[in-house]
């Protein structure tokens, strides 16, 4: 069966994720870690794809990006996913794939979405108990977007530098909403989109993306559809 094509438009962002094959590692130490940011920003940079954020966890990595042009992320995640494998490969004597299949890439509504998914990506590695706050990861965004350090990686969506005038003034407003207690509201929505690899947004916001796609964006609910008159129960 043909994969699905994939909904690609340029100027929206999308929230990216790369798995290990068989939930393996993808990193073995910080030397790799380096590596791979470092062949992200190169292949970010050739194929103009700006990075508002991301995490890099031991077998996955999250990250938030908008393409410039409609190829330019799969161009990039391309260059960038066979440059790191070949060296990892290299570095560590191993041969085979790395990947576990394609890299997951749902575009993300920037009005209703966006901030949670620069939270939902920073705050990984408390959720997985590695850390207490996401400042104590070492391998993340959020240093940069708390104005902790420069990170050359990095470009502020509109919607995030609207949160304030200033660099500084966004960084307090930001670690205020990393640190909300409502944050586990969206959990939910960005990981069913995120697996089933559909826009997640509004039903507005949706439908504006089926109009310019011509194909279904919305996220359908499993099973088939229910039958008239029954109740919504299906009938045998």
């Amino acid at each position: 069966m043909p994969r699905q094509a994939r909904l690609m438009l340029a100027g929206q962002p999308y929230h990216v994720t790369q798995r290990g094959v068989n939930k393996g590692a993808i990193f073995v130490d910080d030397i790799d870690r380096q590596l791979f940011l470092h062949l992200l920003h190169s292949a970010f940079l050739k194929h103009q794809v700006a990075l508002h954020a991301y995490v890099l966890m031991g077998n996955h990595v999250h990250l938030l990006a908008t393409p410039s042009t409609g190829v330019g992320l799969a161009n990039a995640m391309r260059m960038q996913g066979n440059n790191y494998v070949q060296a990892f490969n290299q570095r560590h004597e191993r041969s085979g794939p790395l990947w576990q299949g394609r890299f997951h890439s749902p575009m993300v509504d920037s009005d209703a979405y966006l901030l949670s998914v620069y939270r939902y990506i920073e705050l990984n590695p408390v959720r997985a108990g590695m850390t207490a706050g996401p400042e104590d990861h070492p391998w993340s965004s959020v240093h940069g977007n708390l104005q902790r350090r420069h990170d050359p990686m990095l470009t502020e969506h509109p919607v995030f530098q609207a949160l304030a005038a200033s660099k500084r003034q966004r960084a307090t407003i930001y670690a205020q909403f990393l640190r909300d207690l409502n944050a586990s509201a969206d959990l939910p929505a960005i990981r069913n989109h995120s697996a089933a690899q559909h826009p997640l947004g509004s039903t507005a916001y949706l439908r504006m993306v089926e109009q310019t796609l011509g194909r279904p964006a919305m996220l359908r609910k499993r099973g088939r559809p229910r039958k008239e008159g029954t109740g919504g129960l299906e009938t045998t």
